[in-house]
C-alpha cells in the first residue's frame, strides 16, 4: 500500500523568519505533501493580522519555488484545535521545530497532549540549522520595534514589511512651546 504522506507545520508565524523557512524546506524532503498552519492565536497580541501573516508565508513559499521543488507546500490558516486540524486535512504527521533544549519540554508536553487526542497522528520534532537556532518571531519584533537591521533573521520582504508596521508606531514627535 503507497500511502500519501501528509505533514502539517502549525505556528503563528509572526513573522516567518529563516528559520521556519529552514524547517519548511527539511519537512517538505518527509512528505508528500506539507500544510503550514497559521494560527490565528490572538492571544499572542500578533503584530500582523491572520491574512497578513498567510499572505506572507504564501509569497515566501511561492519564492522558494522556484523550480516547482516545493509545489507540494501550501498554507493555511486555522483557529481551532490543532488536532482537528491535522484530521480535516487528512494529516498523519505534525512537525515542530525545536532550537533550544527550554523549547522541547513545552513541545514534549504538547506532543503528548495531541497522542492523547489522536494516537493516529505522530510529532515529529526537527532541530533547528546552527546558524537559526537562537532566531524567533518575538525576538525579530523586539528588534525591529527598537529600528533595528532585522535583515539576516528574515527574508527581505518580510523585512520591509515588518519594519514598515514599526516605523508607523516611530513617527517624530514635534515638540510645540505655548
Amino acid at each position: 500500500m503507497n500511502k500519501h504522506l501528509i505533514g502539517v507545520y502549525p505556528g503563528t508565524f509572526d513573522p516567518i523568519t529563516y528559520g521556519h523557512l529552514d524547517i519548511i524546506k527539511r519537512a517538505s524532503k518527509m512528505v508528500d505533501r506539507l500544510i503550514i498552519a497559521v494560527a490565528q492565536n490572538a492571544g499572542k497580541g500578533p503584530l500582523f493580522s491572520i491574512g497578513e501573516r498567510l499572505d506572507l508565508v504564501r509569497g515566501e513559499i511561492a519564492a522558494m519555488n522556484g523550480t516547482g521543488e516545493y509545489d507540494h507546500i501550501e498554507a493555511r490558516s486555522f483557529n481551532n484545535l490543532l488536532m482537528h486540524f491535522c484530521q480535516a486535512a487528512n494529516a498523519s504527521l505534525i512537525i515542530r521545530g525545536l532550537r533550544a533544549v527550554s523549547d522541547f519540554e513545552y513541545e514534549f508536553q504538547m506532543a503528548g497532549m495531541n497522542a492523547r487526542l489522536d494516537s493516529n497522528i505522530e510529532t515529529v520534532f526537527l532541530m533547528a540549522s546552527e546558524r537559526q537556532q537562537f532566531i524567533s518571531s518575538r525576538f525579530v519584533k523586539e528588534i525591529g520595534a527598537l529600528g533595528g537591521d532585522i535583515s539576516t533573521f528574515v527574508p527581505p520582504r518580510i523585512a520591509e514589511r515588518v519594519m514598515h508596521r514599526f516605523a508607523k508606531d516611530r513617527a517624530p514627535e514635534v515638540e510645540t512651546r505655548a
